[in-house]
């Protein structure tokens, strides 16, 4: 691909140290498009800027970074999209701080489709990474592309539902364009990139600093419909986007768990503050409205029917921990038979077992 002089006139912007959104997006403001910036007098821009930031985009960005960036750009399925390509996300212009342009990898038809946020926490439990890939499943088949972080636990779920029956699935992510991070998920976000996408505001080679995450969560708000938290402490980083999204005017979902698990506390304060508690994706679907469903796709996917004693007691286990004693006692089944329907229950994937000799509830 040919790069442009807009593109490398938005490219050489981007990249200059101290240029943040809102100083970008107050030139742009004033003075027109990313060419004008960039040829305006040093003396007209210090009448808006520092004169340090104003002598920077003088001189330009590192020229080898830059080189780098554009080499970057030009590989088929990378683009830098800016707020006047067609592409834009529209619900991005709708937040208070967008960024004025972004790196992109992956199927740009996916950044205009409805869409929503699906987080939670990186250290999940086995039912919740469970409730976050069948909830991204069943939203992707109904025409929603499913946004996320590429961290561990509910965002690699997300994901991987978000992807699953041709649906479609967009990683924000914290680093730069070219680095995956964690280098556990690298093989999920080669595959976004094709299938799905790759969103950074990132320069490349952008180390996964602390500081970059909050500032991802806002687009990972910011380019949906609402905000779905299946899984949180109460100092879970998806607090945060759950407060943009309700800062940006979007939609926050919350599923609620056992009041024994510290990775429900967060959830349901969100439920307290006023997050919609969901049971279904039908749930979700009914608040921000009917998208374009995946051919085949399936609203509710129906729960296999199973031996009676093994049925009796996963219903008996319900969605807390609990061990074979306190089945017996529940069910009136004999310890043999709760033992036997334990580990039919746990070969079919419907339970797991913990430490101690509890067993728990995954779908």
């Amino acid at each position: 691909m040919e790069i442009d002089v807009r593109v490398e006139a938005w490219a050489s912007l981007q990249l200059l140290p101290g240029m943040s959104p809102r100083v970008l997006t107050g030139l742009l403001k004033a003075l027109g498009g990313p060419e004008e910036v960039r040829g305006a007098s040093r003396a007209n821009l210090a009448k808006l800027l520092p004169a340090e930031l104003a002598s920077a985009i003088k001189r330009g960005p590192d020229p080898a970074l830059l080189e780098r960036t554009l080499s970057w750009i030009a590989e088929p399925g990378h683009a830098l999209i800016a707020w006047d390509d067609a592409d834009y996300p529209r619900a991005l212009l709708t937040v208070s701080d967008p960024p004025p342009a972004f790196y992109y990898s992956g199927r740009r038809e996916f950044l205009n489709r409805p869409s929503i946020a699906i987080v939670g926490s990186r250290n999940a439990t086995p039912q919740g990474m469970d409730n976050a890939e069948a909830f991204a499943a069943t939203l992707s088949g109904a025409g929603f592309t499913i946004v996320s972080g590429l961290a561990l636990g509910i965002d690699t779920a997300a994901h991987r539902g978000g992807l699953s029956a041709g649906g479609s699935s967009i990683a924000v992510i914290g680093t730069g364009p070219d680095r995956i991070y964690p280098s556990a998920n690298r093989e999920l976000g080669h595959r976004l990139a094709v299938d799905g996408g790759l969103l950074s505001e990132f320069p490349l080679g952008t180390p996964p600093l602390p500081a970059n995450f909050p500032r991802r969560n806002r687009l990972l708000s910011g380019l949906s419909g609402g905000v779905l938290v299946v899984e949180a402490t109460l100092a879970s980083s998806s607090l945060i986007t759950a407060r943009f999204a309700a800062e940006q005017g979007r939609e926050v979902f919350a599923i609620p768990g056992s009041i024994h698990s510290p990775f429900s506390k967060g959830s349901h304060r969100l439920i307290k503050e006023g997050a919609k508690l969901v049971e279904t994706a039908r749930d979700v679907i009914e608040e921000l409205g009917e998208a374009a469903p995946t051919e085949g796709a399936q609203l509710e996917v129906a729960v296999p029917d199973m031996q009676a004693d093994a049925g009796r007691v996963l219903k008996a286990l319900g969605h807390d921990p609990a061990g074979v004693d306190a089945l017996t006692a529940r069910t009136g089944l004999a310890a043999g038979a709760v033992s036997i329907a334990l580990v039919e229950l746990e070969l079919s994937g419907r339970i797991t077992a913990l430490p101690g000799g509890a067993f728990q509830r995954v779908r």
